[in-house]
């Protein structure tokens, strides 16, 4: 008889697929169990919605909440990682599980293995999530309220836009709604402080495709050195501005709708034009990757902190660590707004709540049992 051929990688021991099985395991179900709920809570919330504006079930199901789901897990898979490992790694040292690991010979930075290894496979999903699937996902959701809910239709545009377009020259649009259509439209031209050159139309009309923005009739008004403002009056206006549609949403809630690729282009258009909106942009494109990154060092502080025997049992283990968790979400808010007001460098705002906690998950682990 031929001998059954062992596949194994090199260094992997059965404990580490017994931890890595718990990991996964826990974490996928608190996931499933919150989603659920979240689900039955949003759901009667919104029925009386869903039945006025009479919306199927298969746009409520697939347009509505199948891509509301994804933003939902990337929002709190930190929070639920941070449960996990809390969870079922306070449940293995209250039977004893640690320190019989421990005693075997396998030593507490061997322990964290398996760890970081469920922690990189949540990491690349929240990644995957945030850099491309959310984004899209966003728009079918905002697609979906804009059509069966009536206080959405319009909850993307503020109703007075001022947005620059290139050094010294800014455009004011009132009124501007999803047909591609304006109240009012208003093209500056600055030198320095000084305004020199207005274009005036009401009525606009926008082709997004070409950028070109017409109208029946405006007025140019120009200013000289002295002063002196001349009108006049013309017909049939058909002007290319460089503005795109998008720009005219809130630009929050835009650049939750742009994939990593979109987000970057869009960044490097802003800076071009001048614009006043780039910390929010680079708000944005840092916390896509500074909120996954945020899995290790959770994981880290969840093992070092429920790892040993302490009175208060699996309760008080979960009790401190919500506390850090939400601690940790507190300081990304704060630090998200100093970045966008230009407190501080948005590179170092959006990253310092990982700094900070990393410093802390090191201390942690340094007291954690050998």
């Amino acid at each position: 008889m031929k001998a059954k051929m062992k596949i194994s990688f090199p260094g992997y021991k059965i404990i580490d697929g017994y931890i890595l099985r718990k990991f996964l395991g826990t974490y996928l179900f608190s996931i499933a169990l919150i989603t659920v709920i979240l689900v039955v809570f949003d759901y009667a919330e919104r029925v009386d919605s869903f039945t006025e504006s009479h919306a199927p079930w298969s746009a409520i199901i697939f347009d509505y909440y199948l891509n509301y789901i994804p933003e939902f897990i990337t929002q709190f898979s930190g929070l639920f990682t941070f449960i996990s490992v809390i969870f079922f790694t306070s449940k293995m040292a209250y039977q004893t599980e640690i320190i019989a690991i421990l005693s075997g010979g396998v030593s507490f930075r061997r322990l964290m293995w398996p760890y970081f290894l469920g922690a990189f496979a949540i990491m690349m999903l929240s990644l995957s999530l945030n850099l491309w699937i959310i984004p899209p996902s966003q728009v079918n959701c905002v697609n979906f309220k804009r059509a069966y809910f009536r206080k959405y239709k319009n909850e993307q545009y503020d109703r007075h836009i001022y947005r620059q377009i290139a050094p010294g020259e800014y455009v004011y649009v009132r009124g501007f709604d999803n047909d591609n259509s304006a109240e009012y439209f208003t093209l500056e031209r600055y030198e320095g402080t000084e305004i020199k050159q207005t274009l005036e139309a009401s009525g606009i009309t926008i082709i997004p495709e070409e950028k070109r923005w017409k109208a029946q009739r405006y007025i140019i008004r120009t200013i000289d050195d002295s002063g002196k403002e001349t009108f006049t009056q013309l017909r049939d206006l058909d002007t290319v501005v460089n503005l795109d549609v998008r720009e005219l949403g809130r630009v929050a809630e835009t650049v939750k709708t742009m994939k990593i690729g979109e987000l970057n282009d869009f960044l490097r258009q802003q800076r071009q034009k001048g614009s006043d909106s780039i910390n929010v942009i680079e708000v944005a494109q840092h916390t896509r990757f500074s909120y996954p990154m945020a899995t290790f060092i959770l994981t880290l502080i969840g093992v070092s902190l429920s790892s040993r025997k302490v009175r208060g049992g699996t309760g008080l283990h979960i009790g401190i660590g919500i506390t850090l968790c939400f601690s940790y979400i507190m300081f990304n808010r704060v630090f998200e707004e100093f970045a966008k007001s230009g407190a501080l460098p948005v590179w170092l705002a959006v990253w310092m709540p990982n700094i900070i906690f990393a410093i802390i998950a090191v201390y942690l682990y340094r007291k954690a049992p050998k």
